[in-house]
């Protein structure tokens, strides 16, 4: 479902993608697989070993890292053109993903934030809103960046 909404939106061929919580990237590695580079971080390193390798045989480009998404937020300096967020659903701090990607800049004007969530987490008060979209019991809320 996510990638039907962005192939309606985007270009993903070209886009500079942040994969937070990326678990065993199957997410990064079908960013990658059409087009995008990838920044992909989990705090597992069984998770980031088991990524790191079908994108090496596959040559695409993903750079995984083990790292807390929070610190690695708290410190990143770079820009991206869309950030992925798939926290865990009972995660208490979902809500400071989006204050620090939108406090730091992370993403370029125009650029997105899409955060996975359950169906108990609203995020639609929060700045930069424009839509959630529901698939059973996952949830995607889009926020975009401001224009420069």
């Amino acid at each position: 479902g996510l990638f039907n909404i962005l192939a309606n939106r985007l270009e993903i061929e070209g886009l500079q993608v942040l994969d937070l919580f990326s678990g065993t990237g199957h997410i990064a590695l079908e960013f990658a697989s059409r087009g995008a580079s990838v920044v992909a971080v989990d705090k597992h390193m069984k998770c980031v070993g088991f990524l790191r390798h079908p994108a090496a045989e596959l040559g695409l480009p993903v750079n995984a890292m083990r790292a807390d998404v929070f610190q690695f937020l708290a410190g990143d300096q770079h820009r991206f053109d869309l950030i992925f967020a798939d926290p865990p659903y009972d995660l208490a701090t979902i809500p400071d993903i989006h204050r620090l990607v939108m406090e730091r800049q992370l993403i370029n004007p125009g650029g997105l934030l899409i955060i996975e969530h359950g169906p108990r987490t609203n995020l639609s008060g929060l700045a930069q809103f424009m839509q959630q979209r529901k698939y059973g019991n996952v949830n995607f809320s889009f926020f975009t960046a401001p224009a420069d």
